[in-house]
């Protein structure tokens, strides 16, 4: 098990376990506090992510952002990832097999942050941490708690800007995001 962010970030930037390292400019590893109570969790890196390097930069990122700040916290604050840390093609949505050679690069990450509160965006990141059988429409804001964290699904916000329906449900379950951080963390 990798025992320092250095040592983790070296593991990811020389991974070849599945054909995405390749493909992509740059890994994305994720960025954040090293010791965030709150973990944010997407799919994958899109084209923006994959040229500068960083999770969430493009517009389902601005919006993120701007949601993460909407719950009084900043994006320096917290930690975000992805399930996959290098672009698939054509943004399509990762496949099991590289989702599994990622995986322990997630929980490692997890291991390192050791975060109370996970919130998981979208049906990839749901489908990876809670099990095959997760359906984001019918399971997003629902508490799951798991070794001690408290885990919440949610839209991802790229869904969020594809269909604005959905932004309502989603600031719901960020309400309960906050509702839970001051209850497990105080303020």
């Amino acid at each position: 098990m990798t025992t320092s962010w250095a040592e983790l970030m070296s593991e990811i930037e020389n991974c070849s376990a599945c054909p995405l390292r390749a493909g992509c400019q740059r890994v994305v590893p994720g960025e954040g506090s090293p010791t965030a109570d709150i973990m944010f969790i997407g799919e994958g890196p899109g084209a923006d992510e994959d040229r500068l390097g960083r999770p969430f930069v493009g517009r389902a990122g601005e919006l993120l952002t701007k949601m993460i700040h909407a719950i009084g916290m900043e994006r320096a604050e917290v930690y975000i990832c992805n399930t996959v840390k290098c672009r698939p093609p054509g943004n399509r949505v990762p496949t099991p097999e590289e989702m599994a050679a990622c995986r322990p690069f997630l929980r490692a990450q997890v291991a390192l942050v050791r975060p109370r509160i996970i919130v998981l965006l979208g049906a990839t990141a749901g489908r990876d941490v809670l099990g095959d059988g997760f359906r984001v429409t019918r399971d997003r804001g629902k508490w799951v708690e798991k070794k001690g964290v408290w885990i919440m699904p949610t839209y991802h916000p790229s869904a969020l800007l594809r269909d604005e329906t959905l932004k309502r449900p989603a600031w719901e379950d960020f309400k309960q995001v906050r509702v839970k951080a001051r209850e497990l963390l105080g303020g």
